[in-house]
Formats: structure tokens, C-alpha cells, sequence
């Protein structure tokens, strides 16, 4: 019986709110309008970051893998001779990682640099050695513009005497080749002598980054271990199916790692360690959203503590005679607050509405942002609908609107009943 009791005060003290908030229709709507627009603005701003963050995670797992196992100090410090600081015997390990369910899977990978040339123009190149699994782990981040990716060395169609190369882009048009056409790859072996193979063009590709565009290709990895004399590889990346695995795995293969035998140390290097571009962009854009929410914050606050100081100005005779009928102040201050959180609820409900509405419309309609800097291809602009996000938003809101009625309501409240019942 209490709580019926208890629940119908509370029905009747907020239909009494929204009909105090009807007798000012307009300006009720106006600071509706002001709500729903910082709402909007704070989960729009904060969807697209969280796309812009997800994507970015997601491009930087397929790259580098979501888990890296290398030589300790690989990244650190530079090979006197290629592999010097590589992994030897690795199918065992490979097999072992391969048998955890969240493993996608696990690609060896040989990074080196050398000359590449057409017959009459040289230049630097970095290459990669990988399999043709590769592609399938990259999956929509690399953007094969002509031809096909490696083939499977093992298939039937796989001609040994017609080794594949693909090349970047921007490297494509410097050396003025083209699908089929033959170039020449100059690198320095393991035992620091000079070798060169000839490679067919299979396939042009675009990392949407310019400067590796000039420089970057990709041969089979046999391909590489022949070209620099040696049976070891620079790193394994593991591929797992979810991203949100990774610290689990890690921990996973660490324990794995430490009960078997291996021929050199191994560390495991988590995808975050390396992702330079992801913790940069997203340290900017928690600036740019916290600054932005703070300034609609403060919007938000002036236009509404301007609303209720007016309300309060224009009902101070109402005051004075529910003061005069025994209404403590603290009950009157208590029905302005209401009031704007009334309006603080109906105006997040229209701001989420219009969040969702518009993170639906830009699924269904193709708008491309501009290429970001340091880049050439631009990206589809999306913007992920948070719950979670507009929670956040509407306890913010709320905590500004009540804390403006409390201080508006609180010097109308406080002036003597005598003088608020003859206020004009």
C-alpha cells in the first residue's frame, strides 16, 4: 500500500510538472529544442569516434595481427644482416597455436628491403613475404585495384618458374609496369652476399597510405626465403575472430609459450603495442570530445538556468501563495526541479531519436569523407548508436538542468511571502 502511495505522488507530481511547463508552451519547446540538440550533437560526435576508433582497431589487427611473436627487441633495434633477429623452426608452434578455437590463424612473415627495377629504373622497395592466407586475414582493408592476390603455391595452376609479385599502387606507376610484366628484385641475403630474382606482376594494390604505396610489395614467402637465402621468418602474427580476445590469448600463449622448448626466445607483442596511428588519432579525438562536450554542457546550463530564472521571475506571485498555504520552500524548489528534469527526459529522448534516425539513414545513404592527412582513399562516414553514450548524455543533461532550477527556484523561494504575494 506505501508504494502505490508512494508512486501515485510521484504520477501526480509529474503531471503537475509537464502542466506547469504547458503554460508556456513555447518557451517549454525552445529549451526542449536546446536538450535535444546538445544530446544529438554529444552521441553523434561520440558514434562517430566510436566508428572512427573501431575501424581503426580493426585495420591495425589485419595488418600487424592481433597478437605479434618475435624475437625480444625485434622492434627495437635494427638486423646487422636480414632475419638476423628471425624465427627458426616454427611449424611446431604453428601447429600449437593453431589448435585454441579463437586462433583465425597464424602467418609467418619476412620483412625486408632491396632494390626492385624494371630493366631500365631501379628504386627502394620494403617488401613482405607472406602465403596467400594473408589476404583473407587483411580482408576489406587492402584494396586490390588490378589484377588478383597471390596464388596458392601448392595449387596445380601454380607455375614455380613464374614467381608472383604484388606492388603498391603509386610504386606501379613509377617503374611504369603493369599486370604480367616481369620486374627484377635486388636484396641482400642472411650471409651478406647480393641476390636477385625475377618476379611477374600479379596483382596492384592501395594501403590508402601514400608513402607505402611507393615503397611497399608483397611475394610468397618461400619466394623471400630464397631470395635471402635462409629457412627463418621475422615474425608470426596470430589472427584471432574477435578482437576483444586478444588480452585472453595473449595470456593463453604466453603460459604456451613458457612450457615448450624453442630454439631462440620468443615475445609476444599485443596489436595495441603497435597500432601508433590508432592511440594518436584516438587521444586527439577524446580531446576534441571532451572539449566539445564541456562547451555544450555550458550551453546547455545557461539557456536553461535563463528559462527557470524567468519562470520563477513571472510565478512569484504562485510562490508567495503556496508559501501563504503552508508549502515549505523546499517542496516548491522540489517542483521547479522536477520540471526540468521533465524537460531534460523529453528533450534526450528527441536528441537519442534523432541519433538513431540519422546513424540509420547513413547506413542506407553512401557519404565519403574526405581522405584524413597522410592518406589518399577517403572512407564511408558512419556513426555507431551508443546506449550506453546516450545514457552518459542524459545523466549529464539531468544533473545541469536540476542544478539551474535549484539555483533559479531557490532566490524565488527566499523572498518574504508579503512581498511575493504584491510582486508585479
Amino acid at each position: 500500500m506505501g508504494k502505490l502511495t508512494f508512486l501515485a505522488s510521484w504520477a501526480l507530481s509529474l503531471r503537475i510538472a509537464f502542466l506547469n511547463l504547458k503554460r508556456n508552451g513555447r518557451r517549454s519547446v525552445l529549451s526542449i529544442l536546446i536538450i535535444a540538440i546538445a544530446v544529438f550533437a554529444l552521441t553523434a560526435a561520440g558514434g562517430f569516434g566510436l566508428y572512427t576508433y573501431d575501424s581503426l582497431k580493426e585495420s591495425t589487427a589485419r595488418d600487424t595481427g592481433h597478437l605479434t611473436l618475435s624475437q625480444p627487441g625485434f622492434f627495437e633495434q635494427d638486423e646487422e644482416m636480414p632475419l638476423a633477429n628471425g624465427l627458426a623452426k616454427t611449424e611446431e608452434l604453428t601447429k600449437f597455436l593453431l589448435g585454441s578455437d579463437a586462433v583465425r590463424g597464424v602467418q609467418p612473415r619476412i620483412e625486408f628491403t632491396g632494390l626492385v627495377s624494371n630493366g631500365n629504373k631501379s628504386t627502394i622497395f620494403v617488401g613482405t613475404g607472406v602465403n596467400e592466407r594473408e589476404f583473407d586475414m587483411k580482408g576489406p582493408f587492402l584494396d586490390v585495384r588490378s589484377g588478383r592476390t597471390l596464388s596458392n603455391i601448392h595449387s596445380s595452376r601454380y607455375d614455380p618458374a613464374e614467381p608472383e609479385v604484388m606492388l603498391g599502387v603509386d610504386l606501379v606507376r613509377n617503374l611504369n609496369v603493369g599486370i604480367g610484366d616481369w620486374v627484377t628484385l635486388l636484396a641482400t641475403t642472411s650471409d651478406g652476399a647480393l641476390n636477385a630474382f625475377d618476379f611477374q606482376v600479379r596483382g596492384i594494390y592501395s594501403t590508402g597510405v601514400p608513402e607505402l604505396d611507393k615503397r611497399q610489395l608483397y611475394i610468397h614467402i618461400q619466394s623471400a626465403q630464397d631470395l635471402l637465402a635462409t629457412n627463418k621468418v621475422s615474425t608470426l602474427s596470430i589472427f584471432l575472430f574477435d578482437t576483444p580476445q586478444t588480452e585472453a590469448v595473449q595470456a593463453w600463449v604466453e603460459q604456451l609459450l613458457s612450457g615448450m622448448t624453442l630454439p631462440q626466445p620468443i615475445d609476444v607483442t599485443p596489436w595495441q603495442d603497435r597500432a601508433f596511428f590508432y592511440t594518436k588519432v584516438k587521444d586527439l579525438y577524446d580531446r576534441i570530445f571532451g572539449i566539445m562536450g564541456a562547451v555544450m554542457a555550458l550551453v546547455v546550463f545557461v539557456a536553461l538556468f535563463n528559462t527557470m530564472t524567468m519562470s520563477v521571475t513571472e510565478r512569484t506571485r504562485e510562490i508567495g501563495t503556496l508559501s501563504a498555504l503552508g508549502t515549505y520552500p523546499n517542496e516548491i524548489v522540489l517542483g521547479f526541479m522536477r520540471e526540468a528534469g521533465l524537460l531534460a527526459l523529453i528533450g534526450a529522448a528527441f536528441g537519442g531519436i534523432l541519433t538513431a534516425l540519422t546513424s540509420v539513414l547513413l547506413l542506407v545513404m553512401d557519404v565519403q569523407m574526405p581522405p584524413p592527412p597522410g592518406r589518399t582513399d577517403g572512407y564511408p562516414l558512419n556513426i555507431y548508436f551508443s546506449f550506453e553514450l546516450l545514457a552518459y548524455s542524459f545523466v549529464g543533461v539531468v544533473a545541469i538542468c536540476v542544478v539551474a532550477a535549484w539555483l533559479s527556484a531557490r532566490k524565488g523561494v527566499n523572498k518574504p511571502i508579503t512581498e511575493a504575494l504584491i510582486y508585479v
